[in-house]
Parts: C-alpha cells; structure tokens; sequence
C-alpha cells in the first residue's frame, strides 16, 4: 500500500494514515480511517482525505454515528463489496475452460501465464483501464508478438471478465470495451501442390503414424486441428462414408466425406470403445491439446518455409485445411460448396477462394463475347441483305 500504517489519534477508534505521495497544501496528504465492533467482529471503515474535505473530528463524528446506529439496533451502511483480484478470476476461468471450452486449452493457459498473470494478478478488476490494456497491446507489439497473437490475448482477457460479470463475481464494466482490436492480414495464402503434399506425406509417416494420419485428414477432408482432436469413434459413420464434426469453431456441427484413403485410415483406428478419441497424445494417452513439434520439423527438413518471413506464406498445419480449399476451387467447385465442406459460418469467409477459379471466370468471359459477337455478326448479315440488289427487288 502507497500510505504508511495507521496511527491512533486522540479520538478513540480513529486513526490517521500520512500519504507518501499525496500533497495537500505542501504536505503529505491525511487519510483518515475508523474502528469500531458489528456482531462481534471489527469493521474498519475508510472515512477520507483530508484534501477531500474530511478531518479528525468529521471521522469522530462518522464513528459516532455508527454506534448510535447500532445501539438503537438499526441497519449499518451496506460495506460496498470489493472487486475480485484478477488472478482469482482468471483461476476460475481456467478451471471452467478446461471443462466447458471446446479445444484445446492450452493456448489460454500460456498465454494467462507469460502476457496477463505478470501485469495484472495484483490488480482488481477495477484498477485495470483500457489504457492499461491499450499499453500491454503496444508492449507485446515491440516484443515481436504478431496482431493475430495480440488479439488472441486481448480476446482472453475480454472472455475472463465477462465470465466474472456473468458469475456475479464483478459488478463494474469490461475495460475491454474501450480497446480496438487489431486489424489482421494474417490469412493463409500458401498452399501445398500435389506433388509437395506427398512429399509431406511420405516424410510424415517416416517420422510419426498419427500425425500423418491427421494430416491426411486435413488435406481430404478439410478438418481443423481441433476439430480433429476432439474425433471419436462414436462420430464415424463408415457406412455412409461420413464423419460427424459435432463441436466445430463456429458451434454448427456438420458433415465430412472420407475418401477411400480416409475410410481405409480410420477404420485400422477405430476401437470398440465408441467414447474413445481416434488420436491420442502419446505421453499420456488422453486428448491431444496441440500438434506436436515434429510436424515442423518435418517441415523445415523439407524446407519449405525456407526464405519467407510473410506469416501468410509459411507451411503451418493449418495450410492442409486451407489446401482442401484451394484444390476444390482448382478443380471448379463452387464456393458454396466449399462454404459447407469448410463449415464456414458465412459466404463472406469463403470468398477468398474465388480467385482460385481463373479458368472458369475466363470462359465465362470469352462465352459472352461469343455470343455477343454471333449477334453483330448476325446483325450485320440481315443489313447486308436488306441492301442488295435481289432485296430491293423484292
């Protein structure tokens, strides 16, 4: 605390604390702070500065009150209650996530423990402000951490203090609300051809069975890492070739198709056990949380992010679910489709997917100006016979 201990006065039960940093008239600053027992217990009150208007007696006089108020056995004023600590809250959200969150929860617990915990355990929720977040935003810019990286810790924070307004732990407004997020041009332009995409294949098997098989399912079938997570037997259907994707991203479940490769690959997976994850984590045979680094390595060996620095060019596990996409519309599938395949919750997301259709925009094109130019053409004939001779003729 900014003020040094309290110090009885000639008043009994009001006591005085001398400011460190506060001036008032030249000096340091008087806070003034009362005592005094309810139901046996001892309530300390803070009355005020004396830069505020409050002195030695006006705290005298509050305690007084209060004692006459007891005495004559009527209600004290309500104590307001104190915000929450944000560790306290963000301990409880974390506990909640790893429960009702779909995903993984890790990203979250890392990103509490090395951007949130070290600015704000010590704080209430009502001492952190906007600008307090508006700074940790620039801090972690000048620290490298990408806008995408940025948001995602700002996100966190937004989700642990509505969780406390809706648990009744905090009564106050968000600070996030006064903070703009960042404006993103993070989305993955790079994707696999045919022939790198077995490449990654075949050097994926050498290195880890699972993890090719999930890469196989991202590439066939267009699925996200969680998504992928979170299979279980209980979701294939091997009769119709289908798999339930029941907790995506965007909350709407919806279908995937297996290939041949994709079928054959499950079905050398799948348990009696229809509860039981497809992919387990090797350490501890529970559900994976993130994908393991050999997938980068694998990358790297291939070196196919050799020289780029552009985050939307790198091979990540997510290009797979993004060269599903871009393979789809090379092959003149239509966004809409797409759109359902991916699971996407509006067209706009998919959109960017179009200009993968060159071919089929250029015939388009070249389609209407046939049939434009068979009409002038055919213009022109009817003019030239209306002209001639044999017409006038007639």
């Amino acid at each position: 605390m900014a003020e040094k201990y309290r110090k009885l006065t000639k008043y009994t039960g009001v006591y005085e604390r001398i400011s460190e940093k506060r001036i008032y008239n030249g000096k340091p600053d008087i806070c003034f702070d009362i005592v005094y027992k309810a139901q046996g217990k001892l309530v300390w009150e803070k009355v005020g500065w004396l830069s505020e208007g409050y002195g030695l007696k006006a705290a005298r006089d509050v305690r007084n009150e209060r004692l006459r108020t007891m005495r004559h056995g009527e209600e004290l004023p309500k104590q307001k209650k104190k915000a929450p600590f944000f560790k306290d809250v963000a301990e409880r959200y974390l506990e909640w996530a790893k429960v009702n969150k779909t995903g993984s929860v890790a990203g979250d617990i890392s990103r509490y423990h090395s951007q949130l915990k070290g600015r704000f355990d010590g704080k209430r929720l009502n001492e952190i402000s906007s600008f307090d977040l508006e700074r940790m935003k620039a801090d972690l810019l000048k620290r490298g951490l990408s806008p995408g990286s940025v948001n995602q810790v700002l996100a966190l924070f937004r989700q642990m203090v509505n969780k406390a307004l809706a648990w009744g732990m905090y009564k106050g407004e968000n600070p996030i609300k006064g903070v703009k997020m960042l404006t993103l041009q993070n989305q993955r332009e790079r994707f696999l051809s045919h022939e790198e995409a077995s490449l990654l294949l075949a050097d994926l098997k050498k290195t880890s069975y699972q993890l090719h098989d999930m890469a196989l399912l991202a590439l066939h079938c267009g699925l996200r890492a969680g998504e992928i997570f979170n299979l279980k037997s209980q979701d294939l259907d091997f009769e119709n070739g289908l798999i339930n994707i029941s907790d995506p991203k965007n909350k709407e479940s919806r279908k995937a198709f297996m290939t041949n490769a994709i079928k054959n690959m499950l079905l050398a997976r799948v348990t009696g056990n229809p509860a039981e994850f497809i992919f387990k984590d090797p350490r501890h045979g529970g559900k994976i949380q993130a994908i393991s680094q050999a997938f980068r390595k694998v990358i790297d060996r291939l070196e196919f992010n050799k020289g780029i620095t552009d985050p939307r060019q790198l091979v990540v596990f997510h290009t797979l679910r993004h060269t599903f996409a871009s393979w789809l519309a090379l092959q003149g599938e239509t966004i809409i489709v797409i759109k359902e395949l991916l699971g996407h919750k509006t067209l706009a997301m998919t959109q960017r997917y179009s200009h993968l259709t060159p071919d089929m925009k250029r015939e388009a094109a070249l389609a209407l100006e046939a049939s434009f130019n068979e009409s002038q053409n055919s213009a022109e004939r009817t003019g030239r016979n209306a002209e001639s001779p044999e017409a006038e003729a007639l």
